[in-house]
């Protein structure tokens, strides 16, 4: 395999690290850095629900997504609280609630809201993808803390979820871009897949010309070793208390 021009593989993922308990505040809360692209995730429960789920005896999970203005190169206008985000901010923070939504048990929860706020604090691609595999470390710290206060019936996690980039730079097939590979894809990939390898969500685009299904299949395998590695770190950071919320046998 060739070396990409920061020294990894095509198949490796970028640093990552992902920090837990970084807000006194948030019932669950979480640094992931991926790289150059770090990500504070804080989940928050509250007890309400949309109107549409009153009396229905179970919680909603939902997410906001926003960048600092100073999370890239060059300042960019900060979103006004109140007014509505812009289309591409409206887009992930909708795709981060679906991904969460989709490994919760939202009856073990009760009627509750958790929302899990990601804000990117500096940004080198696949920051929708940072912000759910962290989002997804913060939503269970939450969950966890309501548990420890009202105990579950059931297991409240239902699976793990992450996301990765992958894409074809220069005719090659990569995993989690930086955003110089980003920017310069021929086909450009986001992966959202829970840890029992079943997919939420595949966003993929032919930025030039169309691919085939090789490479799609390709691209995918490649998705797949990457999300592995993200699984494995989401265990470590949440350690003990994962078992716990899946209901699996620690024994």
């Amino acid at each position: 395999m060739s070396v990409r021009a920061t020294g990894r593989a095509p198949d490796e993922l970028r640093p990552l690290t992902i920090e837990t308990d970084v807000n006194r505040y948030a019932e669950g809360s979480c640094l992931v850095r991926a790289g150059g692209t770090h990500v504070l995730c804080l989940a928050s429960v509250e007890n309400r629900v949309p109107q549409f789920l009153y009396g229905k005896g179970e919680g909603w999970v939902t997410a906001e997504y926003a960048m600092l203005p100073r999370a890239t190169s060059e300042r960019t206008t900060r979103e006004r609280a109140g007014s509505r985000p812009s289309g591409r901010t409206y887009e992930i923070q909708r795709l981060i609630g679906r991904a969460l939504r989709a490994v919760v048990d939202r009856r073990q929860i009760g009627e509750r809201t958790i929302t899990v706020d990601c804000d990117v604090l500096q940004a080198d691609g696949g920051t929708r993808c940072a912000a759910i595999t962290g989002g997804f470390v913060a939503l269970a710290l939450a969950i966890d803390r309501l548990g420890g206060e009202r105990g579950f019936r059931g297991r409240p996690l239902l699976d793990t979820v992450a996301a990765v980039s992958c894409g074809i730079v220069a005719g090659e097939a990569l995993l989690d871009l930086a955003y110089e590979e980003d920017s310069a894809a021929e086909v450009d990939f986001n992966v959202v897949r829970t840890g029992s390898r079943r997919y939420v969500e595949l966003q993929g685009t032919a930025e030039q010309a169309p691919f085939a299904r090789d490479r799609l299949d390709e691209l995918l395998d490649l998705a797949d070793r990457g999300l592995d590695r993200l699984d494995l770190a989401q265990r470590e950071a949440l350690g003990e208390r994962l078992p716990r919320l899946l209901g699996e046998d620690v024994a």
